[in-house]
């Protein structure tokens, strides 16, 4: 066990837990005033629902051993985290860390994942029903494809024993842009197309942003967690973890100003809240890639992701679906964008 590894990912997992909370401002200033406290409790009834189902079952259909022809993990395995919580000399490890650590560490990606998806259905959703949708939804979607793409366990001869993706096909995913926003960005169409529209849909002015102070909050606080998820993925305080570092704060950078230029050339003028939601699809697009590129690419990435989700979150007018909060055009797109340009540019 290295103790500086294991620090570093105890304090990325604090920091990525912050994001959820930062995404409750962010999502809430969206919203119009009635709705912000009913859409700021979907972001901590996700953190409450996925949080219980992660220790009885989520970890171990995650990254217990490939069962149904390797679609999930045995849920049985190391149900309620059997086998794991030894602290002494037979303490189990994960790489230099030990596993509890990396339970933890992945226990709050399962979290954002889940409350990212209350952005499509914003105005709309009853709390009662968000909670039943994310136990739903974090069992039978993201549980195994965490399995597909994060397990990237082998077994004593070094063969892949997990993760069909990852491992079986080599997608290049470092910290989530298929598990998380892909896979968020998806279910977010998915649930948009089901409900429907909100009455007065682009056309009704109450349905703007309420508080954009609190969106720019919003965003900080996200942007401060996304250190530790991209840069705790590498699992310990080393080079990869620098690297992924200061492309989380390249690309963001860049996509802040692709997302403005769009505003400015399109509608006469740029707003604080393209500077945060451009921000955030930087922080999308570099997830998958933030060690396949250099500083330099992710500069370039950052810009067309901005640019490119700018102009998607426009799409929903055109091809009449209401995603409230931009989940599709940020997170879908924002992640497609980061997969697909490892392939040109890594």
């Amino acid at each position: 066990m290295n103790t500086g590894d294991t620090a570093w990912v105890l304090v990325s997992a604090a920091m990525v837990l912050l994001m959820t909370p930062g995404l409750a401002f962010f999502y809430g200033g969206m919203t119009r005033a009635k709705a912000v406290l009913n859409m700021m409790m979907m972001s901590f009834g996700a953190i409450a629902v996925v949080g219980v189902l992660w220790v009885l079952y989520g970890y171990s259909m995650s990254f217990g051993t490939d069962a149904f022809a390797g679609l999930l993990g045995n849920p049985l395995e190391k149900f309620g985290l059997a086998g794991i919580l030894a602290t002494g000399d037979d303490m189990p490890l994960a790489g230099t860390i030990p596993e509890i650590v990396f339970v933890g560490f992945q226990a709050v990606f399962a979290i954002i994942t889940v409350a990212l998806i209350s952005g499509a259905v914003a105005d709309r959703t009853k709390f009662s029903s968000w909670i039943v949708f994310a136990g739903i939804f974090a069992t039978i979607v993201y549980f195994p494809v965490a399995h597909w793409v994060f397990d990237l366990n082998k077994d004593a001869s070094g063969k892949g024993i997990g993760g069909w993706l990852g491992q079986g096909l080599g997608v290049i995913d470092f910290a989530g842009g298929t598990a998380v926003h892909i896979n968020a960005g998806a279910a977010g169409l998915a649930l948009a197309l089901l409900l429907g529209k909100r009455k007065g849909f682009g056309k009704d002015p109450s349905h703007r942003p309420h508080n954009l102070p609190f969106v720019m909050l919003g965003a900080g606080l996200l942007w401060f967690g996304w250190f530790g998820f991209n840069a705790g993925s590498a699992l310990g305080a080393n080079g990869i973890a620098g690297y992924a570092w200061i492309n989380t704060l390249a690309a963001p950078c860049a996509a802040v100003l692709g997302w403005l230029i769009v505003e400015r050339i399109r509608d006469g003028h740029a707003t604080s809240l393209g500077a945060a939601s451009g921000a955030v699809s930087g922080m999308v697009a570099i997830t998958p890639a933030c060690t396949a590129l250099t500083p330099l690419w992710s500069l370039v990435l950052g810009l067309l992701a901005g640019a490119v989700c700018a102009l998607a979150v426009g799409l929903k007018y055109r091809l009449d679906y209401d995603d409230s909060l931009d989940v599709v055009g940020v997170h879908l797109v924002g992640g497609i964008a980061g997969t697909l340009f490892i392939g040109l540019a890594a």
